[in-house]
């Protein structure tokens, strides 16, 4: 039994450099097969290519597209009052301008044209302090038995009560 499970274990050695050899030769052939001449600048390749932008890729400066900040200035500033008392919109003057929407209604809180946004405050309601409890005595809880009928109770006869004359003084 043992000496099956070796001979299996030395067949799968052997299949198992022979593998490795046929992965070195494509591992080899894989440079001229993309059009390299050496490993050393197939290996350069790939790691550009691998790189993402964090790790700081390489793109032509022609497809960098950055946005420069709009320079608000006093000149501006009387253009925005301007266009916003001829009746424009704020989307209206920001596309005239060229500057962002959210500059312009700065610029308008800044001058003093917008509405304040802030409703009155409201007068503090006065609360009236708790009223004491009162003591309420516990319900019992368990079970109620039903009212047993009673006989109606009689009352004493009334008894005559005889007027007594007043001694003579």
């Amino acid at each position: 039994m043992a000496n099956s499970n070796i001979e299996k274990l030395t067949k799968a050695k052997a299949a198992v450099e022979l593998l490795e050899q046929s992965i070195a030769t494509e591992l080899a052939a894989l440079p001229s097969a993309y059009g390299y001449v050496t490993m050393e600048e197939f290996v350069i390749a790939i790691k550009a290519a691998g790189r993402t932008k964090r790790r700081g890729a390489s793109r032509p400066e022609k497809a960098i597209k950055t946005r420069k900040r709009a320079k608000i200035t006093d000149a501006t500033r009387a253009k925005v009052k301007r266009l916003f008392r001829a009746g424009k919109t704020g989307s209206q003057i920001a596309n005239a301008l060229k500057i962002s929407l959210p500059s312009v209604q700065n610029i308008k809180k800044a001058l003093g044209l917008t509405k304040s946004s802030k409703k009155p405050a409201r007068k503090a309601k006065t609360r009236r302090a708790p009223a004491k409890r009162v003591a309420v005595p516990k319900a019992r809880k368990g079970r109620v038995s039903p009212k047993k009928a009673t006989a109606p109770e009689t009352k004493p006869a009334a008894v005559p009560t005889e007027t007594v004359p007043a001694p003579p003084a």
